[in-house]
């Protein structure tokens, strides 16, 4: 039996030996490389974060003592030693465990999240419950020197700084988030990886200040003198200035010493402690310590190549050809150069392309500012993560009436990452806004000429404009027509029928027109309309249409709930009209992990799942033509 299978529970750490345990840690990293590779994951954070994981609980007794980590991506090797390494096959799978911490799926999951930044303010709050019930136990935020740059992250060290609350921090440091850390925390903390142990700079300070007559010295000019002196040994007193005691910087491989820093973490008792850990993302596993970009998150091993260009793909180089012709034009992404396919713009265009770090609220009122002297932003962001902006675009973008453009990628169904990483509102969240343009492309080419007329609409100013493109590859599309202006608000026709309508938005308008082919089949015709705009609505082209057919669907990668199809129902309940009408879209719970094609089946978005919603709700038209033929 190997070290790994005798480990089903935490305790059963602390009953190991020198030797078992590193053991342990690399038996940890072979099973870690083997199961994401299989399934699909985030690599090189957990591979970064094993002699971690094992000090922590070694250390600390979970559930008792609450552990909280940061997002999620680092915290597979907390999954494996709290039960659930037999459950590793189905990591993001459909009906599998998460990627992220579910606190429904174990005890030891104390808080969940996949949007960094939270696990401080998350700490404090328990932290604070364990205080007012009069309890003993410790409290652990766990964060990565990528998600401490989050602003969130900043609101929560002040916060308990402030109140002195008896919590520990551990920074997770490895000069990286998905992207390599951009800004000034950065460099910082650059700086105190570089900077003598803190601990024996302050006793030499301490050794000085003992030698100086006391007498001669008032407290006041002790203080000054001490932290003058702090200052020439020590580049950077940030966290003590914000009121933590600092340990560090560590080894995060040394085991033994992560073990013997959280113990003095542990029993430290005079307020917050912060733990600085210097770690190597993809430790152990030389492809990812190579390229721990490309091993951050990993794809499960695909069976055929799509044939397409990644929507991703098209949107990068329909940016690139948008900034040739236009000067006026920056883009604008929140640590997701890579991601958001833009990487390669930062070398060709290095003046006009910014990556803020994992600060999406500074990305979007940077944009708002940018806008404000006739310089036309994109900011490109997926959409699970714009939710993060929403008050600075209500507030710094749509009050103001900027013509800032919103690139949203992954617009829809995500798959794996599951539902903290949906994107299911955007279409609602940026429909209800004064003054927005919203689109979304039916295929890659559309896509293009979207992308053109967003910049030519903030150009003009306009007023903001927001566009959404789903996650994966394209239709097979054509992309070498020229570009041209889409009128706004306007539609388009696919398909003419009489019996009823399908109306499509986005990245679902394929599969619509798949679905009247297979009514047709059946003697239901069906017209299809690419809606294009979610706001304004082509008002003109669906009035005329349910004046003649009074049956409408509409389909959609978002939540019913003040959707695309929820604005079709108002246009026709302002001006009067009496339509029966079919909304296929996301309905009122989340939606977790799994392959986005299993979702839209289990969701009726696809074509199977579209005629059969319209089966459904007229029988008579199926009935009608079996009669007739």
């Amino acid at each position: 039996m190997s070290i790994l299978e005798r480990v089903q529970a935490p305790a059963d750490l602390r009953a190991l030996n020198r030797e078992e345990l590193l053991a342990l840690c690399e038996e940890i990293r072979g099973f870690t490389v083997d199961s994401v590779q299989r399934t699909g994951g985030h690599l090189s954070s957990s591979l970064g974060a094993v002699e971690l994981t094992v000090a922590l609980h070694r250390v600390f007794e979970s559930p008792r003592d609450k552990l909280v980590w940061d997002t999620g991506h680092q915290a597979y090797v907390h999954k494996i030693l709290t039960g659930r390494r037999g459950a590793f096959d189905g990591l993001r799978q459909f009906g599998g465990i998460s990627g992220f911490l579910v606190r429904t799926e174990s005890e030891h999951d104390q808080f969940g999240a996949g949007h960094a930044g939270t696990s401080i303010s998350a700490a404090q709050g328990m932290a604070v419950a364990r205080d007012l019930k009069g309890e003993a136990t410790h409290v652990v935020a766990i964060i990565g020197d990528g998600a401490l740059t989050a602003g969130e992250a900043f609101e929560g060290l002040n916060n308990v700084g402030h109140r002195k609350t008896r919590l520990i921090v551990v920074l997770n440091d490895n000069g990286m988030s998905i992207a390599p850390n951009v800004g000034a925390v950065s460099h910082m903390l650059d700086e105190l990886r570089a900077a003598k142990p803190y601990r024996g700079a302050k006793q030499i300070v301490r050794s000085i200040l003992n030698h100086l007559p006391a007498r001669e010295l008032t407290e006041e000019t002790r203080r000054r003198f001490f932290t003058s002196l702090k200052a020439l040994f020590i580049p950077n007193l940030f966290f003590e200035e914000l009121g933590f005691t600092y340990f560090g910087p560590v080894n995060g491989h040394d085991l033994f010493a992560v073990e013997d820093v959280l113990r003095k973490a542990r029993d430290f008792d005079n307020g917050p402690v912060f733990v600085h850990l210097h770690t190597q993302k993809g430790h152990g596993y030389g492809p990812a310590e190579e390229d721990n970009v490309k091993w951050h998150g990993v794809s499960a091993t695909a069976t055929s190549k799509p044939v397409a260009p990644q929507y991703t793909a098209v949107f990068a180089n329909s940016v690139r050809e948008v900034m040739q012709r236009d000067e006026r034009i920056v883009a604008i992404t929140a640590a997701m150069p890579g991601g958001t396919g833009l990487l390669p713009l930062f070398k060709e265009f290095p003046k006009r392309m910014f990556d803020v770090g994992i600060c999406e609220q500074h990305a979007v009122t940077f944009a708002a500012g940018l806008a404000t002297q006739g310089i036309v932003p994109i900011v490109a962001i997926y959409s699970t993560f714009l939710q993060r902006g929403w008050d600075q675009v209500i507030h710094d973008v749509a009050v103001q009436d900027l013509s800032v453009v919103f690139a949203i990628d992954r617009g829809g169904l995500v798959g794996d990452d599951g539902r903290t990483h949906q994107g299911l509102y955007d279409v609602s969240y940026l429909r209800m806004l004064p003054g927005f343009t919203v689109m979304a492309p039916k295929d890659e080419a559309e896509l293009r000429q979207m992308t053109w007329t967003a910049v030519r609409h903030a150009a003009a100013g306009r007023g903001p404009i927001a566009y959404r493109f789903p996650r994966g590859a394209g239709t097979g599309a054509a992309l070498d027509g020229p570009l041209e202006e889409l009128p706004i608000g306007r539609s388009e026709t696919l398909r003419e029928g009489d019996d009823l309508v399908i109306v499509a938005y986005g990245s679902t308008v394929p599969a619509a027109v798949e679905a009247a082919a297979l009514l047709a089949r059946e003697g239901i015709e069906a017209a299809v309309v690419n809606a294009r705009f979610a706001k304004p609505l082509d008002a003109e082209r669906f009035l005329a249409l349910a004046a003649r057919i009074p049956r409408f669907v509409t389909v959609e990668e978002n939540v019913i709930a003040g959707g695309f199809g929820s604005a079709v129902v108002e246009l026709f309940a302002e001006r009067d009209v009496t339509v029966s009408c079919e909304l296929v879209g996301i309905p009122d719970e989340q939606v977790d992990h799994g392959a986005a094609a299993i979702w839209r089946h289990h969701y009726g978005l696809d074509a199977e799942g579209i005629a059969a919603a319209v089966r459904r709700r007229w029988p008579a038209l199926s009935g009608a033509r079996a009669g007739s033929g």
